[in-house]
């Protein structure tokens, strides 16, 4: 591993300033220029460039506040530094053991013209594959005590013929959990980040943000034209953010790439805009499969509250477990095992207690139980919106799982948008965003917390994901967009594109706990939804053939993945559930091969510390017949391929049953013909010849 740090008196060259207000940085391989300026009123812009295009029109830059002169007209620009970084680094888990990071950066001021005294920082970082920047607000007279941000001027102005957009809405009750809309760009309105856009010559962008951290998340607005204008998720109590100089706001992120497959190829650069591990050795933190006490009560046949249905006992999670311990599954899961889940739960997040369990499930004892198998105990905690109940007793929910050997837990936050809970000081309750603030902080004191007992977190209901598990390595996995549930009760379920547009979109910023692996696609006659849901309504059908499933354990990276279904329908199916008990969760190597935004993906991922590959091919409702070089093995070896594939017939609306498993050896000169039927997808096992 190597690191290279110049500044700007080093030697290496570095595009400069063609004036003094107009300043300039390239990344390493010189497509990408970002240029710095101001306009005739003194506002700060930025513009980019990709081989010699306009990806992103001259843009606004600044910031408002609430009792303090803002950051927003009469500045000039300053050069401060230029520096670049060649090095590389180990991720403790991930879909790549070694991450590249290499960038130029430059480092500006704007001052204002009047007093050069009041003024922020832009720091730039450039990478072959997208750009980030930040401002560094440092301690200054005009921004003494507490600083309220009212609006952050940030823009994204992009060509407005023939780009497309991918989004989900954002500032909806229903959080990030929304099917994505295709839409031109002047179509959308206020959408959450990543927000995917493909320009009219095919160039591929997506919008984003890193490190967010004591910050407000944020979304993008439609203005005026063309023109993205950054919306922060409001606090309760008036402004965006509040917080005191000197401060740095999170990375605003340029994903930029020739193809589709380019952005999913490019997203180390969320990982490399985060700081370092801070947790230390982190080898507790352990990737795996899982299974759980779950899935039955998004199909009503078990409950989260107590009764005659409760799946939450003592012995059906010790049935559970032994299935798991049969199977090779490191862990299960175990929701509704606390009080608290009792009458309607979505508002109960005042009453739950996370240390008190149901008197039909003996905790100890199934803990106990699960270590004597080999097995962890995955332990759940909803909050039902609640973060001040959760905090009050983090500390010894967290102390109670650690005595037991509980690594990982699985919290939730099932509320509104705009509906999470915080009371204060003075015992008023406050009602903040997802997405806010106080919900930034909630998570990072979940995580700080959990990690001096060495335990992960896997976050439902949750803030987005910006490459902090970079920083904390605990926080193995996240929600964050409609997952397998939605199959169960949903209206409308998932339909066959959704898989094909998350790894372009949601599965850019970092890892998803989708829980895939539901082999029972189709309800029993006359089953209808859940109680807990929407009722009255039929069950949905899974919009997916069975194959495709199995490709979801590839496409949608997890660090942790569910066997989501019930094991008797696994049982039912034991050829089909071979490639979950065998396909890793941690990775040596990720290369999106193919696809296009919505249309179908096909990726292939190499075991970590292994040989073996793994290939993932997913449709949308079109059916279609797809050519997969396999180029990416070693040269000169033989590999025997495992295919699990959409059988004759299959069709997620008519027949989504039919799978064919086949085996023929290929190396890397061969090219791997995998016919996908409509909603359909191929699941391949690559594994090198002895010898």
């Amino acid at each position: 591993m190597k690191t290279l740090l110049l500044s700007a008196a080093g030697t290496l060259a570095l595009a400069g300033a063609a004036s003094a207000q107009d300043l300039e940085v390239a990344s390493p391989h010189g497509d990408l220029v970002v240029t710095l300026s101001t306009d005739g009123a003194g506002r700060p812009t930025y513009a980019v460039t990709f081989e010699g295009e306009t990806v992103v029109e001259p843009s606004q830059l600044g910031m408002r506040f609430a009792e303090h002169r803002g950051f927003q007209e009469g500045m000039v620009l300053e050069e401060k530094d230029r520096a670049a970084a060649d090095e590389s680094w180990e991720q403790p888990w991930g879909e790549r053991r070694i991450v590249e990071d290499r960038h130029n950066e430059l480092l500006v001021t704007f001052m204002d013209e009047e007093d050069e005294r009041r003024r922020f920082d832009l720091r730039v970082r450039v990478f072959d594959d997208g750009l980030g920047f930040r401002y560094e607000v440092p301690k200054q007279r005009s921004l003494r005590g507490e600083v309220a941000i009212t609006d952050e001027l940030t823009e994204f102005v992009l060509p407005e013929a023939d780009t497309t957009a991918w989004w989900i809405p954002a500032r909806m009750w229903n959080r990030y959990e929304y099917i994505y809309e295709e839409t031109p760009l002047g179509d959308i309105h206020t959408v959450h980040t990543p927000v995917t856009f493909e320009l009219g010559g095919g160039t591929h962008l997506s919008i984003h943000e890193a490190a967010l951290v004591d910050y407000s998340g944020m979304s993008l607005t439609l203005g005026r034209g063309n023109r993205l204008e950054a919306d922060l998720a409001p606090r309760a109590d008036g402004p965006k953010v509040k917080l005191e100089a000197p401060f740095e706001t999170p990375w605003r992120v340029i994903q930029v790439a020739e193809d589709a497959p380019g952005l999913i190829n490019g997203t180390d650069i969320y990982l490399n805009l985060n700081e370092p591990n801070a947790l230390g050795d982190v080898s507790w933190v352990e990737p795996g499969k899982y299974l759980g006490i779950w899935w039955g009560m998004h199909l009503g046949t078990q409950t989260w509250g107590s009764g005659p249905l409760h799946g939450a006992t003592t012995e059906n999670t010790k049935a559970v477990i032994d299935f798991a311990a049969e199977h090779g599954f490191s862990g299960v899961l175990v929701e509704g095992w606390n009080e608290g889940w009792d009458g309607d739960w979505y508002e109960n997040g005042d009453v739950f207690s996370f240390t008190e369990s149901y008197p039909d499930f003996d905790i100890e004892e199934v803990a106990d139980y699960a270590r004597q198998k080999g097995v962890r105990l995955i332990g759940h905690h909803e909050t039902s919106g609640n973060i001040t109940n959760y905090e009050k007793q983090m500390e010894a929910a967290y102390d109670l799982y650690e005595r037991l050997g509980v690594a990982q837990v699985k919290t939730g936050y099932v509320a509104d948008g705009g509906e999470l809970k915080r009371v204060g000081e003075d015992g008023v309750a406050h009602y903040e965003y997802h997405d806010g603030q106080a919900a930034v902080e909630h998570h990072l004191t979940a995580l700080r917390e959990a990690a001096e007992r060495e335990i992960s977190i896997n976050t439902h209901e949750p803030v987005k994901d910006t490459g902090l598990r970079r920083t904390y390595p605990n926080w193995i996995s996240r929600e964050g967009a409609r997952g397998s549930e939605y199959d169960a009760w949903g209206q409308p379920p998932n339909p066959p594109e959704h898989t094909a547009i998350l790894p372009y979109t949601r599965m850019l910023s970092g890892p998803m706990d989708y829980t895939p692996g539901i082999f029972k696609l189709r309800p029993e006659a006359g089953e209808g939804s859940p109680p807990a849901y929407p009722g009255g309504e039929p069950r949905p059908d899974v919009r997916t053939t069975l194959a495709k499933q199995l490709a979801l354990y590839v496409v949608l990276y997890s660090p942790i993945q569910m066997a989501a279904d019930l094991v008797e329908h696994y049982e039912e199916k034991p050829e089909p559930f071979q490639f979950i008990k065998d396909v890793p969760t941690d990775w040596e190597e990720s290369i999106a091969l193919a696809g296009e935004v919505g249309d179908y993906v096909v990726i292939a991922r190499q075991r970590r510390g292994g040989e073996d590959w793994y290939l993932g091919a997913v449709t949308d409702e079109e059916g279609r017949a797809l050519d997969v070089p396999l180029g990416f093995l070693e040269e000169g070896r033989t590999y025997t391929a495992e295919i699990y594939r959409d059988g004759e017939g299959a069709d997620w609306e008519t027949n989504p049953y039919p799978i064919a498993i086949e085996s023929r050896e290929v190396t890397s000169g061969d090219t791997l013909d995998l016919p996908l039927a409509p909603g359909g997808g191929a699941a391949v096992r690559l594994v090198p010849a002895q010898g």
